[in-house]
């Protein structure tokens, strides 16, 4: 394992790069730019873009910063900019230089996890990055907790009881909860128990009270399981009903193979069956899709989530900076990604030797 350990860690820098570099040429190379936004912008009086770009142009020219202004106001309806306007406008954003020094630029500074200043925030994408990642954590990691601890257990009881009345009215609630979206019943437990039409008893932004630093430790993690409770019941409830069926197909196929019924064959009780035998084979599938899961509520489940309950999450930074073009952000952030991604895709793999030593990585090609 060690091995294969060593090796998976050394294509993590290989794959980093690849995926940067495919959405670098794709990003850049698309239409509507922040340079496009910018000119747009400029195009129709906006100030703050006026006075961004009059900022960046060497006032020793031939143009003052309130000239410049002038210029723009004056040109609204015509067919353009001053081209010095524009050229000050890609040196600004750093489109002043050849796409392929963008690009080593780029490569060299993430190299050491340099991802740049947002184009609009004026702020390092790392401290933004480093500010909101606690934020998509603490919602994907408590959702994924919730919905394996409610799913496996509910999943082998149907296994179990297939064909029963509970299999019956539960496969009802879960389906009913598969075809509810995760933004419908966020609304949903708002109208219910935030001030809506009925109970007040959550509150509807962040993850912490304003008094958070002045309450005591016990009242601290009272205060973030209060703020976290509905965010994450939203975005439990549609991978609690995939990952309930999952786990009761997957049981149902290894109960009705060949060695469970020698195993009962030779005297051995229900639960000795169930938890000695079925549960290392048929928990393997399972397993197998913990890392796409977790990623898929990291960083995609959690957005809608995340802007009805004025989360300031990853996946909100990222959704806001696609559509401002704000470049450093969205490649921070997919950077941070595709990490994340794949030491979670390694520790899928862990795991797995760990439900079942038989598996040997080590006689496999990377």
């Amino acid at each position: 394992m060690g091995r294969y350990v060593l090796r998976r860690l050394l294509l993590i820098p290989v794959t980093l790069v690849g995926i940067i570099t495919l959405n670098f040429f794709i990003v850049q190379l698309a239409p509507g730019g922040p340079v496009d936004q910018m000119i747009a912008q400029m195009s129709g009086q906006n100030a703050m873009a006026t006075s961004r770009v009059a900022g960046s142009i060497n006032l020793t020219q031939t143009q003052s910063a309130d000239q410049v202004s002038r210029s723009v106001a004056d040109m609204k309806g015509t067919t353009g900019l001053d081209p010095e306007v524009i050229a000050a406008i890609e040196k600004e954003f750093g489109f002043d230089k050849p796409l392929s020094e963008r690009y080593f630029m780029m490569l060299s500074d993430y190299m050491v996890f340099d991802f740049g200043e947002s184009f609009y925030q004026d702020r390092r994408v790392v401290d933004l990055v480093v500010e909101r990642l606690p934020v998509s954590l603490s919602l994907g990691l408590w959702s994924m907790l919730l919905i394996y601890s409610l799913s496996i257990p509910l999943g082998i009881a149907k296994a179990v009881r297939d064909g029963s009345r509970f299999d019956a009215w539960t496969s009802g609630v879960i389906f009913v909860a598969y075809a509810m979206p995760g933004f419908l019943f966020a609304i949903l437990l708002i109208v219910l128990f935030a001030g809506g039409s009925f109970l007040d008893l959550f509150p509807l932004k962040g993850l912490t009270s304003n008094n958070f630093k002045d309450l005591s430790f016990f009242d601290k993690i009272v205060d973030y399981f209060w703020h976290l409770a509905l965010p994450v019941a939203a975005m439990a409830v549609g991978g609690f009903a995939t990952l309930t069926m999952l786990t009761k197909n997957s049981f149902l196929e290894e109960i009705s193979k060949q060695f469970v019924l020698t195993a009962r064959a030779k005297g051995l009780n229900s639960n000795q069956v169930l938890y000695g035998h079925v549960f290392r084979n048929a928990m393997l599938i399972v397993v197998a899709g913990f890392p796409s899961a977790l990623i898929g509520v990291l960083f995609t489940s959690a957005l809608l989530i995340e802007v009805i309950f004025s989360l300031n999450g990853l996946g909100l930074l990222g959704f806001e900076a696609i559509l401002t073009r704000d470049y450093p952000i969205i490649f921070g952030t997919l950077f941070c990604f595709t990490f994340i991604g794949l030491i979670l895709h390694l520790v899928g793999d862990f795991v797995y030797t760990l439900i079942d030593p038989r598996i040997d990585f080590e006689t496999r090609e990377v």
